[in-house]
């Protein structure tokens, strides 16, 4: 029976063959399962070392592809018709192809955690940044897998392929124009870095921080804790307001006093908030001036800057001021105007002529909003 040919090769020259094909793969899985479970350990403490290096390509390796690199070796012995050696010839290579490209998918890993962590405390720029780039080698490094496998299956012209899918490519992108839209939207925020993860932005009516900027869509924790998602597209054509990259904070405020303040005490107001708010920490005065004649006060408006973007900052100076203004205009009898409405009331007697009694007949004579 031993002798019997399966094209042209016996059928102990088959189980020679395919003894070393499984002996190999048997080998080959247990070194990697040895070496994984080693530098899994300890790569536990640091992600950036070599161990976390070593461990990231030992888990790439795929034992399916290796099953086909070493089916291909074990025919080498065997006598096979030439069409089927071609096409296991091209699948060793394809495997070959792929298993390169899982390695260096695994090494553009290893390089955005090592990056990210040695960043971890800095602003999202450079996050935002490697995304991008990370997103770049990895649709470079399969783009060109892609090609040179099916530039090794046997029947394929990858020139006449190519220019396929150039005329095809046309037809799926005014299919697609919306998602490509998105997707281009996506690198050009990418990489114009209008506001990075972490930004705290406004657009239109919504406001948050910037948690995650994808290819189709970016969101947003808002304020009161819910994920906003926005498409880019739509995104850059709105109006973003960035408060991260504000360098300082204009305030503009303005007070009313009552129309019954006096000259010499109106004139001593913009100089009193002016001390007040130069005596605090990290502001800058602007003016402050007797704006006009409102409905019911006098109007005083007032400008400075708070040298921070911090809101909670711009708060505490703001609450600070304020209080300070409201104890020293109690302490000089300075009383702040709220909306009031003065009636003066005149009368005047008339006298029927055939009448002993009289009435008294009460008319407004002014009306003013004091």
């Amino acid at each position: 029976m031993m002798n019997n040919t399966i094209w042209g090769n016996t059928i102990e020259t088959w189980l020679i063959a395919a003894g070393i094909s499984v002996g190999l793969l048997l080998a080959v899985k247990l070194i990697r399962d040895f070496l994984v479970r080693r530098f899994f350990r300890l790569d536990q403490s640091r992600e950036d070392d070599i161990n976390a290096l070593i461990a990231a390509i030992v888990k790439s390796v795929s034992m399916p592809i290796v099953a086909l690199l070493f089916l291909y070796v074990g025919a080498q012995g065997l006598s096979i018709p030439e069409k089927m050696s071609i096409w296991v010839s091209a699948l060793a290579m394809i495997a070959v192809i792929i298993q390169i490209a899982k390695w260096g998918n695994a090494l553009i890993s290893f390089g955005f955690k090592r990056y990210q962590k040695k960043y971890v405390h800095d602003t999202g720029e450079r996050i935002t940044t490697l995304r991008a780039l990370t997103f770049v080698g990895r649709t470079a490094l399969f783009s060109i897998a892609a090609l040179l496998a099916l530039d090794n299956v046997p029947g394929v012209k990858i020139t006449t392929l190519v220019a396929s899918l150039g005329i095809g490519g046309i037809a799926v992108a005014m299919a697609l124009q919306n998602i490509l839209g998105d997707i281009f939207a996506s690198l050009s925020i990418l990489l114009d870095k209008p506001f990075v993860i972490g930004d705290f932005i406004i657009v239109e009516t919504h406001m948050g921080i910037v948690e995650y900027i994808g290819l189709k869509t970016t969101r947003i924790r808002s304020l009161s804790g819910e994920q906003l998602v926005f498409s880019n597209s739509d995104l850059l054509k709105s109006r973003i307001r960035n408060y991260k990259r504000m360098a300082e904070r204009r305030v503009v405020f303005s007070i009313g006093v009552v129309y019954q303040t006096d000259y010499d005490t109106l004139k001593k107001i913009p100089g009193l908030i002016r001390k007040i708010i130069e005596d605090q920490d990290l502001v800058r005065f602007d003016r402050s001036h007797f704006q006009g004649y409102g409905e019911f006060s006098l109007d005083f408006e007032t400008v400075y800057y708070v040298l921070s973007p911090d809101y909670n900052l711009y708060m505490d100076i703001q609450q600070a001021i304020n209080l300070e203004i409201f104890r020293q205009f109690e302490a000089l009898n300075i009383h702040f105007a709220y909306p009031t409405h003065t009636v003066f009331l005149t009368g005047e007697n008339r006298q029927g002529d055939n009448e002993s009694s009289h009435s008294d007949s009460i008319q407004p004579a002014y009306s003013a909003y004091t």
